[in-house]
């Protein structure tokens, strides 16, 4: 284990990739799985349709991206960032495993796309290499993080959302006693994985809020319970648990969940 904590973080990222009975979900490691989540994902989405609160992520990394930086992108996904960084900087390459992932993006941007992973690709150093939420699949998150401070020639940045999870989650494990599905892992491993690295990484927290709505209070529950680790459960505890929470306008039941993401960067030590 490197670096002055005793703590084995990318042992507990590697512990937190296993499902709650301790295995590993097959898509972690599946390829094929993995293609055909993104092909039905990507058919899906309207043309570069973008999320609501990713628009506030951007304008934090954009701090440290310069117009006339080159970047890369790992696992883009449906663009969140592509869209708006390819209008920022001065060019833009992106990789990502998904065929179905650039084959969408082929034709809302002109950005080079990489078909590969991040991980074992042999890749050009750009000014700034960036990833946001596309690390869940990364073992080997030392090598990874290694990686990204080599190819970055002025500055890396990683974004991940995080919690607090939605709060009736909490009146559910406290109040009721049910076990809940809390994140496994998290943005604060990747941080003290960079300090075992020898890497001093900044971290801007920025707060967040999104907006679930739903049609009938069935859907509500339904969609909301999808945490609770028991298998079986009162609905009445988990109703019980929303009340505080939620609004309802006469058509539609709206909650409102206030939560985090942080933004992590460093200027690469070579």
């Amino acid at each position: 284990m490197q670096g002055p904590l005793k703590m084995n973080f990318e042992k507990l990222w590697q512990q937190g990739m296993h499902d709650w009975e301790g295995k590993m979900p097959e898509r972690m490691t599946d390829d094929t799985l993995e293609e055909k989540f993104w092909r039905e994902s990507m058919a899906r989405k309207k043309p570069k349709q973008t999320d609501p609160h990713a628009i506030p992520i951007f304008e934090a990394m954009k701090a440290h991206i310069e117009p006339t930086a080159s970047v890369l992108e790992i696992g883009p996904g449906w663009g969140n960032y592509t869209f708006p960084l390819e209008a920022h900087a001065k060019t833009l390459s992106c990789v990502d495993s998904s065929e179905s992932v650039l084959a969408y993006l082929a034709h809302h941007t002109n950005a080079q796309l990489i078909h590969g992973k991040f991980e074992s690709l042999p890749l050009e150093a750009h000014d700034v290499v960036v990833g946001v939420n596309c690390f869940y699949r990364m073992y080997h998150m030392n090598a990874t993080l290694l990686k990204m401070n080599e190819l970055a020639r002025k500055k890396a940045i990683i974004g991940m959302t995080t919690g607090p999870i939605q709060p009736h989650y909490e009146v559910l494990d406290k109040q009721f006693g049910y076990a809940v599905k809390y994140p496994r892992r998290d943005y604060i491993e990747i941080l003290n994985m960079l300090y075992q690295l020898g890497i001093f990484a900044d971290c801007q927290m920025l707060p967040l809020e999104r907006t679930y709505t739903y049609a009938t209070k069935e859907a509500l529950l339904a969609a909301q319970s999808k945490k609770i680790l028991d298998t079986t459960f009162d609905v009445a505890h988990v109703e019980q648990a929303l009340e505080n929470f939620i609004t309802y306008d006469g058509e539609q039941y709206q909650y409102k969940h206030r939560f985090y993401a942080a933004i992590i960067s460093w200027t690469p030590q070579h």
